[in-house]
């Protein structure tokens, strides 16, 4: 590694009101390095970054920032750009409607005289996508790509910028395994070329497959940092968490129960396609029982079909209750029924992101609360306080906004507002999904805990690590049928994938 560091950060301090968030933070960067960067939610990572990319001015700090040496001052994103610092936030900044050409020079197309030079926009993207080894059509529109594609055109963007140090937030978050190792490569190539990365994931098996170097931060602290072969994955938790996680995942032995929901034959047509085919299984009371597959195989499909959202028309099947057929149409009879859904996604189908905390936990159950056409707000804050604190929430009050919490704090929340009365059916579509170490070992004690209390639990999710460590059963879909079943001591990650590929 070469001897100055191309990025170095000396006791930074950032504070909000109430809130320090960066603590003395010192940080180095060589280049030709990837450097991870992880810690639970609310570490300070995401303050960090900010700092990096210029979004909170050098006046909002304290503390030394050198690049090569040098003492910089960034006033704004721009600054940081110009000193050849790129982002790449896990929120995409592509514009779909454009072609892969004009979202690499968007903001900077080369032009004369007022006018796009358009020939040698597309000529100069083209010159930048071979460089990069990238083999997509410079005409395509940015909406027709992949996920994975979609991230390597706006590193290419960044790039283009002749950006020396490229900081990665969560890219893998949307990605299926073959992409995530696409993306992978394409780092190790730019790390070769002598670029500095910062990456930063809650993904523990890809942080050791693609760093050189990681730094553990938490509670506004760097707590460590050393070469990736020098740290162990229990090591990375316990620094991250402040105390030693035994197990990750804490398996306690089912109790089971009588056959709480049956599945019988059930399809489900779109567009003409069938996405699920001849779909059987059945699930007891005190067991949870997992669902693999890999990406697009059909397991949010299956979870939303059963909760009354189909993606598409249901063409045959049935589905029973304690023995019952229940007819679900809707998402409102799916709840009647005893079933209830912690969504794929948070943001946009799990949580009312400009409403409070208490008006998320409460709004499945507002007619619990209803006397007389009123809301009664003392029995409302009263119930919502007490879910909140069984499933551990970190809050300051129910009053604030979901949408200023950490990704842990807001799948608990998720969680919780079906505990009002307890569910008897629970589907978990991705569960842990981008949140940290220590509030996935949370949510897993409070998964095991509702198994204790009888729930039938149906567990989706593409980390089959978390799959091993917290089923009774794993169920395996593959274009969108059921193409094996493995007991716990049956299954591992090579059946599993050998079934689902």
């Amino acid at each position: 590694m070469a001897a100055l560091p191309l990025l170095t950060l000396r006791n930074i301090t950032k504070d909000f009101p109430g809130l320090r968030a960066l603590d003395d933070v010192s940080f180095d960067l060589v280049p030709g390095e990837i450097h991870a960067i992880v810690g639970e939610n609310g570490a300070g990572k995401s303050t960090f970054i900010k700092i990096l990319g210029g979004v909170y001015s050098y006046q909002e700090f304290s503390g030394e920032f050198l690049i090569e040496g040098t003492p910089v001052r960034f006033r704004s994103v721009r600054d940081a750009e110009s000193a050849g610092i790129a982002v790449i936030h896990q929120e995409l900044m592509l514009v779909n409607e454009l072609t892969v050409a004009e979202n690499i020079f968007l903001g900077h197309e080369p032009s004369r005289n007022g006018m796009v030079q358009w020939n040698r926009l597309h000529s100069d993207a083209q010159k930048l996508l071979d460089s990069f080894g990238l083999s997509v059509d410079r005409n395509s529109l940015v909406a027709s790509l992949s996920i994975a594609t979609k991230q390597l055109v706006e590193i290419v963007r960044a790039l283009r910028k002749e950006s020396r140090i490229l900081i990665l937030d969560e890219p893998t978050a949307a990605l299926s395994d073959h992409e995530a190792e696409v993306l992978f490569t394409a780092l190790r190539r730019l790390r070769d070329q002598g670029c500095a990365i910062i990456y930063i994931s809650h993904r523990l098996d890809e942080i050791f497959a693609i760093a050189d170097r990681i730094t553990v931060f938490r509670d506004g602290r760097e707590c460590g940092t050393a070469p990736a072969a020098e740290w162990t994955k229990n090591k990375v938790v316990s620094t991250m968490v402040g105390r030693e996680l035994r197990e990750l995942f804490p398996y306690t032995e089912p109790h089971i129960g009588s056959v709480a929901m049956e599945v019988q034959n059930l399809s489900v047509v779109k567009n003409g396609k069938e996405i699920l085919h001849n779909i059987s299984f059945q699930i007891s009371k005190g067991e949870i029982v997992g669902l693999a597959g890999l990406m697009g195989a059909g397991r949010t499909e299956l979870c939303t079909t059963i909760f009354g959202s189909a993606p598409g028309d249901v063409e045959d099947g049935k589905i029973l209750i304690s023995g019952k057929e229940v007819m679900i149409a809707s998402p409102l009879d799916a709840i009647r029924s005893g079933i209830s859904l912690v969504p794929e996604d948070r943001k946009n189908t799990g949580l009312v992101m400009s409403s409070t905390i208490l008006e998320n936990l409460s709004l499945v159950h507002l007619d619990k609360f209803v006397t007389g056409g009123f809301i009664n707000e003392a029995d409302e804050h009263k119930a919502c306080h007490s879910v909140a604190a069984e499933v551990g929430m970190k809050a300051s009050a129910l009053t604030m906004p979901v949408a200023s919490l950490s990704g842990g704090n807001q799948q608990k929340i998720v969680i919780g507002k079906w505990l009002m009365e307890k569910p008897a059916i629970l589907l978990l579509d991705e569960p842990t999904r981008g949140i940290d170490v220590g509030a996935k070992s949370e949510i897993y004690v409070l998964i095991n805990r509702l198994k204790a209390e009888g729930a039938a639990i149906l567990f989706s999710s593409s980390e089959l690590p978390e799959l091993l460590g917290i089923c009774d059963r794993i169920l395996v879909i593959k274009r969108g049928c059921i193409s094996a079943e493995f007991s716990r001591s049956e299954a591992t990650q090579e059946k599993i994938m050998e079934r689902a590929a």
